[in-house]
Order: structure tokens, then C-alpha cells, then sequence
């Protein structure tokens, strides 16, 4: 008895086309003659679930089949896939995928059609300033482009390209593997169908030079690493008169000696002597756009942490600014010169007169007494 469609692709009855075409994908990735040469098995279950596909992925016979099963569609004429030959030329789309031919962008080629130029990519380092209030960099790009002696054809001016003999045209050539008939990319051709043979004394054949050309790279304020800006038609060139690809410029953001960032929100430390801290003042902290007024109440600590609003990064989406959290650092003062430590010792004693040190030494008489009263349990 023959096996359900659905359980050899392992999806269920109500599945749609496109979790269907993907569990066939898989299937085909692990049971695919080429990968499992000599494994009659492998090719047994490659045709199962390319019969199954077959029939799933088509309206009219799927219909049939959930209505009459496997002998309705017997009834109608259907005879499950032909040889491999047919099976790359219904799927093409998949086993371009997969294999690298029979479907896809890159291979627009076939039959000498427009041929879309392949995407490139470009890591592009900006500083943290530059990335926080957008740039507009300019960069000299060496990439493949259209030649235009022959526009792309790859063929001397006034010819044309011809058939390929060793795939008459097809792109692929069959090879026999057991009971199955294996279609792969044409070496000679690489899929076009055909070849060259008056190649172009500029590009030599493919239809590609390389050149040289300055790209305007306008950076959006706000923009972090990892960002990526996609520029339309600034990748490498289209051959047959396809359209160029397209330039992917990735981010780098340098880091900052005083700013740090987390999202829109800038992060700083600043420094005060303890004298200010202990006293209040108002300072002018440094931020992204410009400095600004900090009033720092008088007893502030160290560590204290104050807001200052809409003083971040520009939002991507144009809404707003973030904040800056600037965290306050108390500067405990070195190389004290004998008047100084004086005063400071006259303002010990000032504390301990006023009862300033209380609190400090209640903590620590508490903390003592309980280290004390722990030895002596233990010791009992």
C-alpha cells in the first residue's frame, strides 16, 4: 500500500504551499542522489517525497488526491515524476537553491537573459560623534561593472553568443546513476545555455571590467555597529542588460574615551573633588550636544546618579532624543601638601566634636559585636 503524501513530508493535512515546499526542501537536501552516491535507499525515498511533493504542491492533483486518494489520481492520468530531467526543470526554483543552479537570481541567465548583478557588501568604520549626528562619508569603491564595449554580452562587437555543444542549449547535462538520470550544472556553460566565442577584448568573455567610483554614503543620526544601509544599483554591474546589484554598508562605530552607549541613552562619570560634593555646587558637564548646567545638591555621595533629559541619541525613527545618566565620581585628593593635611585633620576633629562621626562608629561598634558574638559561639 502506498504511503500517505503527507506523512512522508511529514506536515499535516491543512498545510499551506509554503510549509510544504520547505519540508520538501529539507527532504531533498538529505536524500538527493548527489549526496548519497551509490545509496539506492537515499534514491528510493528522494523519489517518494518528490512524488509527494509533486502532487502537495499542485492545486488540482492535491484535491484529487484528499478526495479519492492514490487511485484517484491514477485514475486521472497521473503516472508520479519523470526522470530527474523533468523533476529539475518543475523544481528548478528548489534545486537552484540547493545546488547552485536551475532557478533563482543569479541564475537569470539561462537562454542569454538579463543577468542581475550580485550584491556586495562594505564594513564602513565612523566615529561615535559622526554615528551619533549622522555623517555623509564618501568612499572609493573598486568593484565589477557592466563593460561597456559589449554591454555586458561578453561577445566582440558584432557577434553574438551560440549554442553550447556540450549541453545543446539546455545548461545542464544528464548523467546516469543507477535507475536515475542525474541533471547537474553544464561545466562548459556554467547554465547559460551558451557560450562565447568571440569574447570582447575588454572583459574577455564576461561581460564584467573592473572599475574604480566614489559612492556618496549619507550616515543617519542615531545609527549604531551593526547597522546596515542598503544602497540600490551600487553593487557589482548586470550582464545581458540586467540591472546592477545592490551595496549593503555595515556599521563600525569607534568607542568614546568619556561616553558610553546603550541604545538612545548616553552613559557618563563625572568627577568632583569631595570638598564640592560635600558642599553643593553647579557644574557644566560635557555632553553630545554641547555642555550643560548640573546642579549637585550639597552631602552628594559617590556613585550618585543624576538625569539629564533628552540629552541622548537621536532616535532612528525621528522621535525624540534619549536621556544621559551622568553618575557622579568623588575624587579623593592626593599628594596633600602638611597645610592641607592639617586642615583636614582639624575638620576630623571638628566632626567628631559635632557628632558627624555617630552614625559611622555606631556601624562599625554593631558590625564588631556581632563578628565577636559569632567567635564566641563557635567556640562553645
Amino acid at each position: 500500500m502506498a504511503r500517505d503524501y503527507y506523512e512522508i513530508l511529514s506536515v499535516s493535512r491543512s498545510a499551506g504551499s509554503g510549509e510544504i515546499k520547505k519540508a520538501y526542501r529539507k527532504l531533498a537536501m538529505q536524500y538527493h542522489p548527489d549526496r548519497n552516491p551509490g545509496n539506492t535507499e537515499a534514491e528510493a525515498k528522494f523519489k517518494e517525497c518528490t512524488e509527494a511533493y509533486e502532487v502537495l504542491s499542485d492545486d488540482k492533483k492535491r484535491q484529487i488526491y484528499d478526495t479519492y486518494g492514490h487511485d484517484g489520481l491514477k485514475n486521472s492520468g497521473y503516472r508520479g515524476p519523470g526522470n530527474f530531467d523533468d523533476v529539475f526543470s518543475s523544481f528548478g526554483d528548489i534545486f537552484g537553491d540547493l545546488f547552485g543552479f536551475g532557478g533563482g537570481r543569479s541564475q537569470a541567465r539561462r537562454n542569454n537573459g538579463p543577468v542581475t548583478g550580485n550584491d556586495l557588501r562594505y564594513d564602513l568604520g565612523v566615529t561615535f560623534m559622526e554615528a551619533v549626528h549622522g555623517v555623509t562619508r564618501e568612499v572609493q569603491l573598486t568593484r565589477r561593472d557592466t563593460c561597456w564595449t559589449c554591454e555586458g554580452s561578453g561577445c566582440r562587437p558584432g557577434h553574438k553568443k551560440v549554442t553550447c555543444p556540450a549541453c545543446n542549449g539546455r545548461g545542464q547535462v544528464i548523467r546516469s546513476q543507477g535507475f536515475f538520470q542525474v541533471s547537474s550544472t553544464c561545466p562548459q556553460c556554467h547554465g547559460d545555455g551558451q557560450i562565447v566565442k568571440e569574447p570582447c577584448n575588454d572583459c574577455h568573455g564576461v561581460g564584467l571590467v573592473e572599475k574604480s567610483k566614489k559612492v556618496s554614503i549619507k550616515i543617519p543620526a542615531g545609527v549604531d555597529t551593526g547597522a546596515k544601509m542598503r544602497l540600490r544599483s551600487e553593487g557589482e554591474g548586470g550582464r545581458n542588460g540586467g540591472e546592477a546589484g545592490d551595496l549593503y554598508v555595515i556599521i563600525h562605530v569607534e568607542e568614546h574615551d568619556f561616553f558610553k552607549r546603550d541604545g538612545d541613552t548616553i552613559y557618563c562619570r563625572f568627577p568632583v573633588s569631595m570638598v564640592k560634593a560635600a558642599l553643593g555646587c553647579m557644574v557644566e558637564v560635557p555632553t553630545i550636544h554641547g555642555k550643560r548646567e548640573l546642579d549637585i545638591p550639597a552631602g552628594s555621595q559617590n556613585g550618585a546618579v543624576f538625569t539629564l533629559r533628552k540629552e541622548g541619541v537621536p532616535s532612528l525613527r525621528g522621535h525624540g532624543r534619549g536621556n544621559m545618566i551622568v553618575e557622579l565620581q568623588v575624587v579623593t585628593p592626593t599628594g596633600l601638601s602638611e597645610e592641607q593635611k592639617k586642615y583636614l585633620e582639624d575638620f576630623d576633629k571638628l566632626s567628631q566634636e559635632y557628632g558627624q562621626h555617630e552614625e559611622q562608629e555606631g556601624f562599625f561598634s554593631k558590625l564588631f559585636h556581632e563578628v565577636l558574638g559569632k567567635k564566641t559561639r563557635e567556640t562553645d
